[in-house]
């Protein structure tokens, strides 16, 4: 939907804050109106963003058709800015998100930040659409799938011999398969991306993992806003 790429493409320009950043908030609020905006959903990097992406098509949901985008913030640091143009004091939209155990302290204070909680646990997190991945979202994939599974679908895409390589590289041989597995596909870039979408097409979508069937399922209980 080119009206959420658009909207998309805004709120990373005005949350940047770079010299475009009126003409990007402008544009943001345009589009929020025109299309109903439903929910963002923030998210760490495009890896992430192609996983939630794709379980959602599997579930026959498409979330930009639906109103709810997902957005990168390209970097956990960036966090308490997107909250600050999409929460209370900017869009005033309803926000829900994903990330990884290690980041969720900045997760929590960029909440706390916005106005939108106080001393959030993992559970009020939660309660407002932020889940946590443990450890991140790759292993929560990872260990859904087992790593048999893991290994098939790199085989299906040519590195099969490629991970055999990696696997005997000195750091590597006191990792477990699913440690390699997870290393494997962070090594180039893009292979991030590549390997979240296949992993999320190969789910059973009756063992999805808890992080992601707890985001889809906020999200489709999200109202729309009312008319103003």
């Amino acid at each position: 939907m080119e009206q959420m790429r658009r909207f998309r493409s805004s709120v990373v320009e005005w949350a940047a804050g770079r010299s475009g950043a009126p003409e990007a908030a402008a544009a943001a609020q345009e589009l929020a109106a025109r299309t109903g905006l439903r929910t963002v959903i923030l998210v760490e990097g495009h890896s992430d963003q192609a996983a939630v992406e794709q379980l959602a098509a599997r579930l026959g949901r498409d979330l930009d058709a639906e109103c709810s985008p997902v957005v990168p913030l390209g970097g956990v640091t960036s966090i308490g800015r997107f909250l600050h143009v999409l929460g209370p004091q900017g869009l005033n939209v309803d926000v829900a998100g994903l990330c990884d155990a290690a980041e969720e302290r900045f997760f929590q204070r960029g909440l706390e930040r916005a106005g939108l909680g106080h001393d959030l646990g993992r559970v009020e997190m939660e309660r407002r659409g932020f889940q946590v991945c443990v450890a991140d979202l790759e292993d929560e994939l990872i260990r859904a799938l087992g790593a048999d599974t893991v290994k098939e679908v790199v085989e299906s895409q040519g590195e099969g011999r490629s991970f055999r390589t990696f696997q005997k590289q000195p750091v590597q041989r006191e990792r477990s398969v699913e440690q390699q597995l997870h290393r494997f596909m962070g090594t180039h870039s893009g292979r991030k991306a590549q390997y979240a979408r296949l992993l999320a097409r190969h789910l059973d979508l009756g063992d999805v993992p808890g992080p992601l069937a707890r985001l889809l399922a906020h999200v489709a209980n999200c109202e729309a806003p009312a008319a103003g």
